[in-house]
């Protein structure tokens, strides 16, 4: 409204705070609410200043902008290109499937921010030409620089990019590079830049370093990844991308750390294969990452005995069927 001011005028912020009122059922809701500071009180206005019906047509217009990157409309309408990059810090964290929504009330549009969204709101200004996201890589060290205080990390997809050797993750990341040779790998926290064509950068921060486990279940599937139709003799089927991503957030999420890993295989029907030795039994669970669903047979090598089952991986339960057949074999078993 006033486009020949330089600054927001001086005090304009004073005594205005957003605070956490409450949490409602389903999702998690915060409730969030303007306070305005009266007379050293600080509770919600019957007549708002000036400053506070400002914010209330900000909050608004983010919205507005929200629904826009949402509904493919003109962004730059609600907001101003010079501000759409305060959106990158902002959900920055979400996964596929994941949103938030600003304006749940309102059904038709409630800004809803998601990875898409968040990334047309950041890229609807020429003056953004990256944004940043959270990652979780996993690769190798080659390189590692103790002077310079940097290293390189071999993606397993493939890629190299170089990252900063942070002081309290300097012991793993040089246990990482004694052991390339030997085929260590890490898994890498932080916040990565990535360009328009969605192509990492460099990593700006790094949270958290691992060594992880030879049989790492994401390791491994994301080294599927690279294969491509015909891989077996001309006529084996790749695996899809998207289920692979699919198996491996499924075993994050419902596969308990203290059990043992299996050794993975791609079939040539495009699935993918687990097999467990605990004790006397030998475990596979072939997996169709299309119908989300697998095969289980348990063979004790002693008595030839069989066990087979159909599970149906979308359900939390039959993952805890699972689970407790390999806990209590690999107990048994002394694994």
């Amino acid at each position: 409204e006033h486009p020949g001011r330089q600054r927001s005028p001086r005090g304009f912020t004073d005594g205005i705070s957003l605070k956490l009122t409450g949490i409602g059922e389903g999702s998690a809701v915060p409730q969030v609410s303007l306070f305005v500071d009266t007379g050293g009180i600080s509770q919600p206005s019957l007549f708002p200043p000036e400053n506070q019906v400002y914010l209330e047509q900000a909050k608004e217009r983010i919205c507005n902008a929200i629904n826009a990157a949402a509904n493919d409309e003109n962004i730059t309408a609600c907001l101003p290109e010079s501000l759409l990059g305060y959106f990158d810090p902002l959900g920055r964290g979400l996964r596929d499937g994941e949103w938030i929504e600003f304006d749940p009330g309102n059904v038709q549009r409630p800004a809803r921010l998601d990875r898409s969204t968040r990334r047309k709101l950041i890229f609807a200004s020429s003056q953004t030409q990256e944004l940043t996201e959270e990652i979780g890589l996993r690769g190798s060290v080659p390189e590692a620089d103790q002077e310079r205080m940097t290293f390189t990390l071999q993606m397993l997809s493939g890629p190299r990019v170089n990252a900063p050797i942070v002081s309290q993750h300097q012991d793993a990341i040089i246990q990482a590079f004694n052991g390339y040779r030997k085929g260590t790998r890490i898994l890498i926290q932080g916040v990565g830049r990535y360009n328009r064509s969605n192509r990492l950068q460099k990593i700006d921060e790094i949270e958290h370093v691992s060594i992880l486990d030879p049989l790492d279940v994401s390791a491994r599937l994301e080294e599927f990844r690279s294969l491509r139709d015909g891989w077996l003799d001309s006529k084996g089927r790749a695996p899809r991308k998207d289920g692979l991503d699919w198996l491996a957030d499924a075993f994050d999420r419902h596969y308990p750390e203290d059990l043992p890993l299996p050794y993975l295989y791609p079939t040539g029907e495009g699935g993918i294969q687990a097999e467990w030795t605990l004790g006397e039994h030998e475990i596979s669970l072939e997996v169709n990452l299309e119908a989300k669903r697998a095969e289980w047979q348990d063979l004790n090598m002693t008595t030839d005995e069989e066990q087979d089952k159909d599970l149906n991986l979308t359900e939390a339960g039959d993952w805890n069927w699972m689970v407790e057949q390999i806990r209590t074999l690999a107990e048994e078993g002394g694994a």
